[in-house]
């Protein structure tokens, strides 16, 4: 079974839905839920009210990331926004040599989707021909990792040496800083350090691009910083949780950077959230898809979801996914203030490579988890396994056909093995990989769980465990200080 858009995105719940799994008579049960639902859905999409939702400081807050996919006026992505992100994308093109991007939690997930999506793991060994004119690009601010970060400062500077060497001229180093109060410690310490030490090198030239809170009226330590320093700016959008902002200027800043289709990828989120406005549930894939999930949870115990797509490239999507669902669902307390300790746990896997680690546990372990698999039907420059070795029968036996074909019936293996087991699967399957089709799944995922939060009653758009060792850390690193300075 499955539903299936007219792009060709298909969701296939065959493995979790009918005899022994998730059943029609718990989907009938569960209609009333599915109604209020999808009505507090739309009434998100036009007015932005979530009933219960506050910001992190207490005050009502609109929730806005359902009009991302519409580039009109007066909205997130305005024509004016898209121009701003063309001109981005045409300033660093032949001009800039790398980008180094700053930010954590959705302002590093999501970007690091659409980087593995469009360029792969070699993309800064490339030439520049190769990379069609766009600068090297590399993530930092995720972590507060002093190893790595001295790794990227030398390897820059080293850069900058050849250049100057071979070329005779300053190596352009664009630092794009995502933080929407200026104050994220991991991100912040990093751009310090790195803005520091490159500054020290006659050899480069430094700009900086600061994404952060647009109000001029308050504003935040970052966008004080940009204004006094005239660093270009975009916006980190009120009412757009970090693990939405992908859709906004947060993730299409590093699309521009990096030559990705922005058009076509709020294209599909667009097509996709037509889809998600039909009422019927066996239609509408965000629906359906949370309402399954959900059921499987909270009746059946499978509270935990395992997302495991195949190809190397895309475990940085299942990364995304753990954010998503960790954050807009694991609650200790419902709109009524009632502790209910809700939250499905996400787990990151990959395949084929967790089948030789992972699946041991999702074959025979507990029957607590759902495996949601994503595969890609038509890879580009697909590869023929040779007949090499003729002579070792077992490896001519998978001689002849492609990579993309082995890889799928791995998966499908996989699948068939769970389900012969009582162990639910699911599988989204996507005609290939390319920006509308990512605009198709990320949207859908997103729209998920705004429905699975109405169906547990919790608001899916708030973070408050985020906050809570936010409060502790600060207090901690002024005693460091202090306690460093006395010495």
């Amino acid at each position: 079974m499955s539903l299936k858009l007219k792009s060709g995105f298909t969701f296939d719940y065959d493995n979790l839905f009918g005899e022994g799994k998730v059943t029609k008579a718990d989907i009938e049960a569960f209609s009333d839920k599915l109604k209020e639902a999808h009505k507090a859905m739309n009434v998100m999409r036009e007015t932005g009210y979530i009933k219960g939702h506050l910001s992190k400081d207490g005050q009502p807050e609109k929730v806005w990331f359902s009009q991302c996919p519409y580039i009109q006026e007066g909205t997130l992505n305005s024509p004016e926004s898209m121009k701003r992100l063309q001109e981005l994308r045409e300033s660093v093109r032949n001009r800039i040599d790398v980008v180094v991007s700053l930010g954590i939690g959705g302002s590093y997930l999501g970007n690091k989707v659409l980087f593995d999506v469009q360029c792969g793991e070699f993309w800064n060994s490339k030439s520049v021909e190769e990379r069609d004119g766009y600068p090297k690009f590399y993530f930092s601010g995720n972590n507060i990792d002093p190893r790595r970060t001295k790794d990227l400062i030398d390897n820059i500077n080293s850069s900058a040496a050849i250049t100057k060497s071979h070329y005779k001229r300053t190596y352009k180093v664009m630092l794009i800083v995502i933080s929407k109060s200026g104050g994220t410690l991991d991100t912040m310490s990093n751009f310090m350090v790195i803005y520091d030490a490159l500054k020290k090198n006659p050899d480069i030239e430094i700009e900086v691009v600061a994404v952060t809170d647009p109000n001029t009226e308050k504003p935040t330590l970052l966008k004080q910083m940009a204004m006094d320093h005239n660093w270009p700016q975009f916006s980190v959008p009120d009412g757009v949780g970090g693990r939405f902002t992908v859709f906004t200027d947060v993730g299409l800043s590093t699309a521009a950077c990096i030559g990705f289709d922005i058009d076509e990828f709020l294209h599909g989120a667009r097509d996709m959230d037509e889809a998600c406005k039909n009422e019927n549930v066996w239609e509408n894939p965000a629906m359906l898809n949370a309402a399954l999930k959900y059921i499987a949870s909270e009746k059946y115990g499978r509270n935990i979801e395992v997302m495991m797509p195949y190809g190397d490239y895309y475990e940085s999507l299942s990364m995304w996914y753990i954010q998503l669902l960790a954050e807009s669902l694991g609650k200790q307390f419902n709109k009524e203030g009632k502790e209910v300790c809700y939250g499905r746990t996400p787990v990151v896997a990959l395949g084929t490579r967790d089948m030789h680690s992972q699946t041991q546990q999702h074959q025979e372990g507990r029957l607590d988890k759902v495996v949601q698999f994503i595969r890609i039907e038509n890879w580009d420059n697909d590869l023929v396994i040779p007949n090499v070795f003729p002579e070792a029968k077992k490896l001519a036996d998978i001689s002849g056909v492609t990579m993309g074909d082995a890889l799928e019936v791995a998966r499908q293996s996989n699948a068939d093995a769970l389900a012969s087991n009582k162990r639910f699967n699911a599988l989204f399957s996507l005609p290939k990989m390319n920006a509308y089709y990512l605009g198709q799944l990320l949207y859908m995922l997103a729209m998920s769980v705004a429905y699975e939060g109405e169906f547990a009653d919790v608001d899916a758009f708030d973070q408050p465990g985020v906050e809570a060792y936010k409060r502790i850390m600060g207090p901690k690193l002024q005693e460091l200080k202090a306690s460093k300075q006395a010495k």
